[in-house]
């Protein structure tokens, strides 16, 4: 069993995939080609929002979002302690001040009950971020930012893409969005690569500028970039994938209803998630909470079934962050980190397999 299953879906997807690199191979512009224009019209199309500008990677997306806004050294970026170190990173990154807000223990999606405490003048953003596949609760969010002033709201949806929230599309939840196609996300290409989105022309010429070292013409330089594009070739792949997403969307969020009626039925002690009304997840992860983590992956790894942990230590408490931030207890994080366990997930993984997990899940947490 795979932790995540890339072959099969290459398998069925092997002709158009080939085509679509071939054709590539065949024109030979492997920077800015025809398929990245091709691919951000779809994509802006698929999430129904004004503007999509392809980047190098889901990282890229959320520094090149700050760099357009203008977010640097004296300013205050709110996040979630409780994801990939990408998110904080990026607000280091332009000098500014990562400060971590506390998650929800049944999403551990960032708590919109604890932002306005940690506004301050000097906050100029919040990264809330989508984790595991389920949006936050992006309209309070963007509630308590509209309320507080000029603070811009970037969706991480690195995790989310092709989820929604009140029927409006994971990357188009707020002002800007971001996202990742790195080979194990919803929709993945073999390689890096990533996404922005935004409804503000202004911005989305500000994001194309600086993914090309901050270039508004050829050698006329408007402002600082970075060496930030998508390739061709992971364009023209990701242009292939569409094609079934709709389908592999559908079967992750069967999947994860799966997950959750068979670890009920099996008598794991195990906590699930919840997956809140009005939102569905596409479950980048199918990660559940339980006790003894290491002997339960031990007996897992014993039973052929691979798992991950997503994510060990919170930020606040990674040494590279705990200097920049306030040494204030997130005690949910905490909590968190010490139980989750992530099960193998993929939209073809098949139900037999799905029940298998859940009774091996239940041996191995008795």
């Amino acid at each position: 069993m795979y932790f995540i299953d890339l072959k099969t879906q290459y398998r069925a997807l092997r002709g158009d995939i080939n085509a679509r690199i071939q054709a590539v191979l065949d024109h030979g512009q492997y920077i800015l080609g025809p398929e990245v224009t091709e691919f951000e019209k779809r994509l802006a199309a698929y999430v129904n929002s004004g503007h999509c500008v392809s980047v190098a990677s889901g990282t890229d997306a959320l520094l090149i979002a700050l760099m357009a806004l203008g977010i640097g050294p004296g300013d205050e970026v709110i996040t979630s302690p409780f994801t990939f170190v990408a998110t904080a990173e990026v607000i280091a990154l332009v000098g500014a001040k990562p400060v971590f807000v506390d998650v929800e223990a049944d999403t551990a999606n960032l708590n919109a009950d604890l932002l306005d405490a940690a506004i301050t003048p000097r906050t100029k953003a919040i990264i809330p971020v989508s984790l595991y596949g389920q949006p936050c609760d992006m309209d309070e969010i963007s509630a308590i930012a509209a309320q507080r002033g000029n603070i811009a709201v970037i969706e991480d949806a690195a995790q989310s893409f092709g989820a929604t929230y009140h029927g409006r599309k994971s990357g188009a939840l707020s002002a800007i969005g971001c996202t990742s196609f790195f080979p194990s996300k919803p929709l993945g290409c073999y390689g890096d690569g990533g996404a922005l989105f935004t409804d503000d022309a202004a911005l989305a010429q500000a994001f194309t500028e600086i993914r090309v070292h901050g270039q508004s013409a050829r050698y006329h330089h408007t402002r600082i970039g970075i060496a930030g594009r998508m390739d061709t070739l992971q364009c023209a792949i990701l242009l292939a994938k569409l094609g079934r997403f709709d389908w592999e969307v559908a079967r992750r969020i069967e999947i994860g209803e799966r997950y959750a009626e068979a670890i009920r039925a099996s008598g794991a002690r195990a906590e699930l998630l919840t997956v809140r009304p009005g939102r569905t997840s596409v479950w980048a992860q199918y990660t559940v909470l339980v006790e003894n983590r290491d002997e339960v992956q031990q007996r897992l790894k014993q039973a052929g079934i691979p798992t991950a942990v997503h994510y060990p230590r919170p930020l606040h408490q990674q040494p590279a962050y705990a200097k920049l931030c306030e040494p204030t207890p997130l005690p949910v994080s905490e909590m968190l980190a010490n139980r989750v366990i992530s099960l193998p997930m993929s939209a073809d993984l098949s139900d037999s397999h799905v029940e298998f997990v859940a009774a091996a899940l239940a041996n191995a947490t008795k």
